[in-house]
């Protein structure tokens, strides 16, 4: 097959690319080389087997040429970033939406059937993740925080109608999608547009709801995505990594490998279209501990994580993926564990540039009034 990559020069997408090109697949990599992520220009980890075309989604002509004669499509191409996107709104709404509306209109007017078209949705569109009631297990869907929730509760959601402190559940892809950022109103819609135009035009269609997604070639001087990486950018410059609420708020992590897998599964699948579902690893981690194990890890571990008890808004307390779906659908489970990822991103790591961009972030955070804080959170 002859196989579009949006962002294929990114993080995902690059490795992506390199098992397409293993598997004898023709590969066309469409990426605008945003100079934020990619420091210097073309990256050393884009395979030259890949035919590059540097273009921006937003570009609508250069969109069409390049999907003039593919098979499939993984559309990995996006503004990414909770935080940024709360005071960037335009270039995060013309990026990820805009730019998905020309990639659908191209495949609808090429006229090539069928195109299957892989989208990397994202978890942020649920907003707060699913929670039970301790008392009797019901499930609690709960909104968006507020400081005045968090210094009258604590940290933890509580249950709107009895006021008991909630428990965080897996969060299947039924649950209601309450979005609590731009970047997740943004990942929300280009999930709803594939969906729409595969139905209506015929192309089949899957969109992946990421987790929090790690490993090597992650932007380590990128502030506004990937805790992980903006843990470590800290880290290697000796610096503590700064944490935000108590460090008890949850993610789920999946490595780069298994989300690559997942995607090449579903390349391959003629049993998921028109699907939507989670990839992640099922397993909640605290982002306090995940901060003092890298530390560790990096054999610093006086650099003790820095517990701001700041609220950044928009940010939820947790989210854990529940992978019942594609476990079913695709026999799809994680095979990288946490320990063996975390080695991974660092032994790569120690060796990568990292320009420590975390406190640029933190002012412009601060300058829209985003981080409140420190917050009375003892509920």
């Amino acid at each position: 097959m002859r196989i579009l990559v949006t962002g294929g020069a990114g993080f995902i997408g690059s490795f992506l690319v390199d098992r397409l090109l293993e598997r004898g697949h023709a590969v066309r990599v469409f990426d605008n080389l945003d100079p934020r992520v990619h420091v210097g220009g073309r990256p050393a980890h884009v395979s030259p087997e890949a035919e590059l075309r540097v273009a921006d989604v937003r570009n609508a002509a250069a969109v069409r040429t390049a999907t003039a004669d593919v098979d499939a499509v993984v559309h990995c191409a996006a503004a990414v970033g909770v935080g940024q996107s709360a005071y960037d709104v335009q270039r995060y709404v013309e990026t990820n939406v805009t730019g998905t509306a020309n990639l659908l209109q191209a495949l609808i007017d090429g006229g090539r059937r069928p195109v299957k078209l892989v989208v990397f949705a994202s978890m942020t569109g649920y907003g707060e993740g699913l929670y039970a009631r301790p008392s009797d297990g019901a499930p609690i869907r709960v909104g968006i925080r507020t400081e005045q929730d968090i210094e009258k509760y604590g940290w933890e959601p509580v249950c709107p109608e009895t006021g008991d402190t909630l428990v965080a559940a897996p969060t299947p892809e039924d649950a209601s999608l309450l979005a609590s950022n731009i970047y997740a109103l943004t990942k929300r819609y280009q999930e709803e547009l594939a969906l729409s135009v595969g139905r209506t035009h015929g192309f089949p269609v899957v969109c992946f709801r990421l987790f929090n997604v790690y490993g090597p070639r992650q932007a380590l001087s990128n502030p506004y995505t990937g805790v992980l990486s903006i843990f470590l950018s800290r880290l290697l410059n000796d610096r503590p990594p700064v944490v935000y609420e108590d460090g008890n708020q949850t993610r789920d992590f999946i490595s780069v490998h298994d989300v690559v897998r997942a995607v090449l599964l579903a390349l391959e699948s003629d049993r998921i279209t028109g699907c939507v579902l989670n990839l992640g690893s099922g397993v909640p981690r605290r982002i306090g501990e995940a901060a003092g194990v890298l530390a560790r890890l990096l054999g610093k571990p006086d650099l003790l994580p820095e517990i701001t008890r700041q609220y950044r808004r928009g940010d939820v307390r947790h989210c854990v993926a529940d992978i019942s779906r594609i476990r079913a659908l695709l026999g799809f489970a994680p095979r990288v564990s946490w320990e063996q990822g975390l080695s991974e991103l660092i032994a790569w790591a120690r060796s990568s540039p990292a320009e420590d961009r975390f406190e640029q972030a933190q002012r412009e955070l601060q300058h829209h009034g985003l981080l409140t804080g420190p917050l009375n959170a003892d509920g």
